[in-house]
């Protein structure tokens, strides 16, 4: 079988270009909108899927992330002046220009007109969304925002519910429904493509937000210091 000399660099710039190509829609930066959803104190006490503390922790790395990468942040709440709570201190404080949205009454957030004219302001098609419960309150907005034509992105991690079984279903319901599912530690990476973009910056992220990667932090800091002291 004969081959021509075209033929070949054809067939090869093809592999190169499928090989350099996203493999996928990742997140972007400048096309991503960040979803509080009812992180509130009452609530809280309901999440049952994770301990408490490194629930707590989980959201607290979503909350830095959104606020290092300067992207637009909406946060609701559902009836805060009952049982519910107000939201948790630290996401409100991490935002205080933001968007916020007391919702009086609607469980799906997605029912309420001032919510989702927020999301269309920022004008951004990648929403990541993330709240207390997972099955309720989550699965309502993100399968909402899918067939409005948004791209959605749970963080499963900084998203809490009763139990795990519950968690579980909430989650299949929401990826059959074409909803991709992350953890805040992705997300976070995701957004930031490359470490020669900031190297400390994202370090300085995850080693707030991670105990385990404070430890490496330690350990490249040690040595990079007796590397230092040995020239």
């Amino acid at each position: 079988m004969r081959f021509s000399f075209t033929a070949t660099l054809v067939a090869a710039a093809t592999l190169a270009s499928s090989v350099t190509a996203d493999l996928y829609n990742r997140l972007n930066v400048n096309d991503t909108a960040f979803l509080f959803v009812d992180h509130q104190t009452g609530l809280f006490s309901l999440v049952q899927d994770y301990n408490s503390d490194t629930y707590l922790q989980n959201v607290k790395g979503l909350a830095d992330t959104a606020k290092y990468y300067g992207v637009p942040t909406i946060l609701t709440t559902s009836r805060e002046d009952g049982p519910n709570g107000p939201m948790l201190p630290y996401v409100k404080e991490q935002f205080p220009d933001a968007p916020y949205i007391p919702r009086p009454g609607q469980i799906n957030a997605w029912d309420n007109k001032d919510f989702v004219k927020a999301i269309e302001k920022t004008g951004k098609k990648q929403l990541v969304i993330s709240g207390i419960v997972t099955d309720v309150c989550v699965t309502f907005v993100a399968l909402s925002a899918k067939k409005a034509g948004y791209e959605v992105f749970v963080v499963t991690d900084a998203s809490g519910t009763f139990s795990d079984p519950v968690r579980k279903s909430a989650l299949l319901r929401m990826q059959q429904g074409g909803v991709q599912l992350m953890n805040w530690f992705a997300v976070a990476c995701e957004l930031g493509r490359d470490w020669r973009n900031d190297l400390t910056g994202m370090a300085d992220l995850f080693s707030k937000n991670m105990p385990s990667y404070a430890h490496i932090m330690d350990s490249f800091n040690g040595a990079q210091a007796a590397l230092k002291a040995s020239k």
